[in-house]
């Protein structure tokens, strides 16, 4: 029995052509909606990188300005210095007062049109600390990489204040040796020469020392002595041969009432026997730290520079800065 095929009815075939064309129209609007959903994000995007390419802008200038200020405030210090006949420098002087976070646009009162209520949300806050308020231990061993012994047993006394292993001190004064001097089983291996306290970790020595070492210790570009009119009772125990945090701690309490102008007046409140080393303890200092942090809206931007005063102006010798997002209130 032969069958033939009949042709479909003109309604089903319109109805099949009006289902492919209202297909193929859903599938021109997914494609257009996905489209026009990348071009916002990327616009939406951009937006967001250009904000905070802004923010990072102004906060770098607002910080610069800081540091300029900060820098200002060391020179002047130094001038007041020179005009003394016993330079010296202390925690009751205006560059250690440290500013607690204020708006920026307190400091712009001078123009009228800068208010609380123009420009964007911006804090400032900031310190100068007396790096030499620590102890260095760019002298614990000689250019040769030779440990300096009155310099470890020095740092050794620190290491016992501080709670750290009785061999840290050696363990650290053998580590600076080994990159100072050059002398390693493996040179091709040899861990790169620190240059600050956080590199420190580069020796393979203990986190948990370097940590509770950090208080009182630093690692400056060159050796410096200690400032007994900043440092912790800690530091001047290890500063000073042969005293206790007993004798420490008449010091802290006689520079509050007057600072020390010269070792002499430091002297005086130490047994007889007492010696003082230019080299390892003074009075003055030329190495400080300046710390910033500006909150700009949703930013923070924090900045930490080493300054060093020398031949009558306040140079910078390193800057580090760090950007995070503000915790929500």
């Amino acid at each position: 029995m032969n069958t033939t095929r009949l042709p479909w009815p003109r309604q089903c075939r319109a109805a099949a052509q009006r289902g492919a064309a209202l297909l193929l129209a859903m599938i021109i609007v997914a494609l257009v909606a996905t489209i026009t959903a990348a071009m916002v994000w990327q616009q939406e995007r951009a937006v967001a990188i250009e904000a905070a390419e802004r923010a990072r802008g102004q906060g770098s200038w607002i910080l610069n300005g800081a540091l300029d200020w900060a820098r200002l405030i060391l020179r002047e210090d130094l001038r007041g210095n020179q005009q003394r006949s016993s330079p010296h420098d202390s925690l009751g002087e205006p560059w250690a007062q440290p500013l607690a976070e204020a708006r920026l646009s307190s400091f712009l009162a001078a123009d009228k049109d800068n208010n609380a209520d123009s420009g964007p949300e911006a804090f400032i806050s900031g310190a100068i600390e007396d790096a030499q308020s620590r102890f260095n231990l760019r002298a614990l061993v000689d250019d040769a990489g030779k440990p300096v012994k009155v310099q470890v047993d020095a740092l050794q006394r620190l290491c016992d204040l501080a709670g750290a292993p009785s061999d840290a001190a050696a363990l650290i004064a053998q580590a600076l040796g080994e990159v100072q001097g050059g002398s390693t089983d493996n040179p091709d291996g040899a861990p790169l020469r620190p240059s600050r306290w956080e590199d420190m970790a580069w020796l393979g020595l203990d986190p948990a020392t370097l940590q509770r070492l950090e208080p009182y210790a630093d690692l400056l570009p060159v050796a410096t002595p200690v400032n007994l009119n900043t440092a912790s009772r800690e530091v001047i125990v290890a500063a000073i041969d042969g005293i206790d945090l007993g004798s420490a701690e008449r010091l802290l309490q006689a520079r509050q009432r007057k600072p020390f102008e010269t070792l002499e007046a430091a002297k005086t409140l130490l047994p007889p026997d007492t010696v003082l080393e230019p080299n390892r303890v003074s009075v003055g200092s030329s190495h400080f730290y300046v710390a910033g942090r500006l909150r700009l809206e949703d930013r923070v931007l924090e900045e930490r520079s080493l300054l060093v005063r020398r031949d009558g102006r306040v140079d910078v010798l390193r800057r580090e800065r760090r950007s995070f997002s503000a915790p929500q209130r």
